[in-house]
């Protein structure tokens, strides 16, 4: 491969910020994912109808608009799959139905619940703005559709130090208190699901249901004495999602059927439909088998000859608290894709599958590195081990190092965003 530069890895780093911003919920980077694949001559198939596929060609399906998969049959396949597995959600704050909230008799909120384990604190003197999707009545049927209210619309304003001269101690958000976003005057009242039915195009009093939550309307960026680091809303985990998509278009895929699958919902558990737990990439591989004419058996020894890399990004060690991080396994910005092992299989990483993928990279002259939690420091989980219940394939726990997981704007390294890309090209190749 060719040499990677800091001008290619910049652009590519760009190349994801704007990703991002075209993607503020799961439902407009799925979107996006599968314009990016349409893009590309790949067909979409449905889950309620026959399936036909032919070798050679490239076809991606959809599950609640919020997790895609997308495979590529090349024409004589050698058994087994290659898969990565993603995910599309990140912690945010959800808007409750009959959201409107009267503070004082002078302002309106909006009624939200946390969803994932965000930094509350990071949310606060922001603007913020609305998107997800709605389900209306339309001809006796229902349908959904992705909206974007796309301007600085709301904020959760801090109270003043002088009247919480604590602040700096150390505080314990209240959701139902403390994080009511501020929505507008008392004039206002009435007026949000008019603004959300007007940006979908629709009347309000079709409007059914929706899967709204909040976002910060603010781009990305490039920053750092070099231009070495990315700071963006949702590093965690679109940076995957993006990336290993780009190797998956970019790769060969001539040698084993290729497989993306972006799924929803780990924030939470991933115990939903659209969720690593769910059966929805045993389905789909299933269904891919039977299209092909394979059997049964011949699923099981495909799975059986598969790898599968799940893509979530990992902490780097933090300049202000080093000694948070293991004091040999320490991952840093820029350092390359990260190996991630738990003794207590939170990540599914074994010896054979972390030489399977330092082998690879180590061909194209990647960095790998390897992280694990302080001993005495309980880390999270991620969706390998629980895909894995699904689909038995050899696996390993990947991702890329960044600092502030989880707030409400993350830190990443440029390096690392184009290393990501090179990894999973040459995988799928």
């Amino acid at each position: 491969m060719s040499e990677l530069t800091k001008e290619v890895a910049e652009n590519t780093s760009k190349a994801l910020i704007e990703f991002i911003w075209d993607s503020p919920t799961p439902y407009h980077a799925v979107s996006n994912m599968a314009a990016l694949l349409t893009e590309q001559g790949f067909t979409e198939l449905y889950e309620n109808e026959r399936w036909e596929i032919s070798r050679g060609h490239g076809y991606f399906v959809t599950r609640n608009g919020s997790a895609i998969i997308s495979f590529f049959v090349p024409v004589s396949p050698e058994q087994g799959y290659r898969i990565i597995a993603s995910h599309s959600d990140s912690p945010t704050f959800k808007i409750k139905e009959d959201p409107e909230i009267p503070a004082d008799g002078k302002y309106v909120q909006l009624n939200v619940e946390a969803y994932g384990g965000m930094m509350m604190g990071t949310w606060f003197d922001r603007p913020l703005s609305v998107a997800g999707r709605v389900a209306y009545a339309s001809d006796g049927r229902v349908f959904t559709k992705n909206v974007d209210i796309d301007r600085d619309l709301l904020v959760i304003p801090s109270l003043a130090i002088h009247m919480d001269r604590s602040a700096n101690d150390g505080h314990k958000y209240n959701v139902q208190k403390d994080l009511l976003p501020l929505f507008g005057e008392m004039s206002s009242a009435g007026r949000f699901r008019k603004l959300v039915a007007e940006n979908a195009g629709i009347p309000a009093d079709s409007i059914l249901s929706w899967d709204l939550m909040l976002y910060p309307h603010s781009e990305g960026s490039i920053f750092g004495a070099d231009n070495e680091f990315i700071m963006s809303p949702r590093l965690d985990d679109l940076q995957c999602a993006w990336t290993s998509l780009q190797g998956f278009l970019n790769g060969k895929k001539e040698q084993h059927i290729s497989v993306h699958a972006v799924f929803d919902n780990e924030e939470v558990g991933s115990g939903t439909r659209q969720g690593a737990a769910s059966t929805f990439l045993y389905d789909v591989l299933t269904r891919m088998n039977r299209a092909l004419g394979g059997t049964e058996e011949y699923f099981q020894m495909n799975v059986a000859d598969s790898y599968l890399l799940s893509a979530d990004n990992g902490h780097a060690v933090h300049p202000n608290n080093p000694e948070k991080a293991d004091p040999k396994n320490r991952p840093v910005l820029n350092g390359g894709p990260v190996l991630k092992f738990a003794g207590n299989q939170k990540y599914c990483t074994d010896a054979v599958s972390a030489a399977f993928f330092r082998d690879l990279c180590k061909s194209a002259g990647i960095p790998v590195q390897t992280y694990t939690n302080r001993s005495d420091i309980p880390g999270g989980s991620t969706l390998g081990n629980i895909s894995t219940s699904q689909v038995s394939a050899r696996s390993a726990d990947i991702g890329l190092a960044q600092l502030a997981m989880h707030s409400v704007c993350e830190v990443g390294g440029v390096m690392d965003t184009a290393y990501m890309v090179r990894a999973a090209k040459l995988f799928y190749t």
